[in-house]
């Protein structure tokens, strides 16, 4: 992993975040109480190439048995608080106080989004990100029920394909996203991926409208 000094010197603002993700850089903190943020450039990016999802059958149908609901924007609060929560799935968290606000604001925009799971009024699984052009920038994701994470991101790669994006952008690759087709590019390969994406002209909504 690549870190960078503040390459902007500027307050951290929703303006600073866009541009830093157009250029390839996401901020990180070294913990939830560290109020200071890096800015980081992975010499191997993760990505899940949108053509390349999979879910195994099994699994397929062990979600659609869940009775778990997929919604989309509606309590991106809880669903941070859930990613920056230490527990089962994380023994630390690097989404501090700053990450929250300027996250928090990029929502109110309509760049960031969620994408939750339900099991009635119990908020199980998530993750958020942010959508810029034909790119999604995936942030962090959490679950507290067998595979709500997992049909977080079947849901995620379906509005995305729907919309007409062209990047699925995970930072890292772990060991969860590589079982569901998650890879490493280099640098250099992400960038130009990059640069297409912010071209394309990505719609979030499109699969309601259909």
């Amino acid at each position: 992993m690549s870190r960078r000094q503040d390459p902007f010197d500027l307050d951290i603002t929703p303006e600073l975040i866009i541009r830093a993700y157009r250029a390839g850089i996401f901020p990180m903190s070294e913990d939830a109480e560290d109020e200071d943020l890096f800015w980081v450039s992975p010499e191997l990016r993760g990505i899940i190439p949108l053509d390349g999802f999979r879910l195994s059958t099994s699994l397929r149908k062990a979600i659609r048995k869940s009775g778990f609901v997929v919604k989309v924007d509606t309590d991106f609060a809880a669903v941070i608080e859930a990613c920056a929560t230490v527990g089962a799935d994380r023994d630390t968290t690097w989404i501090n106080h700053t990450i929250r606000a300027v996250y928090g604001q990029l929502f109110q925009r309509g760049i960031a989004h969620t994408v939750e799971v339900w099991d009635g009024d119990d908020l199980v699984g998530g993750l958020y990100g942010l959508a810029i052009g034909g790119a999604f920038f995936g942030e962090s994701m959490f679950h507290r029920r067998t595979n709500a994470s997992k049909m977080a991101m079947a849901h995620l790669v379906a509005r995305l394909n729907a919309g007409g994006f062209v990047l699925l952008d995970t930072q890292f690759l772990t060991d969860h996203l590589e079982s569901l087709g998650g890879i490493e590019i280099p640098r250099e390969d992400y960038e130009e991926r990059l640069a297409a994406a912010l071209l394309v002209p990505g719609d979030w909504h499109a699969i309601d409208r259909v």
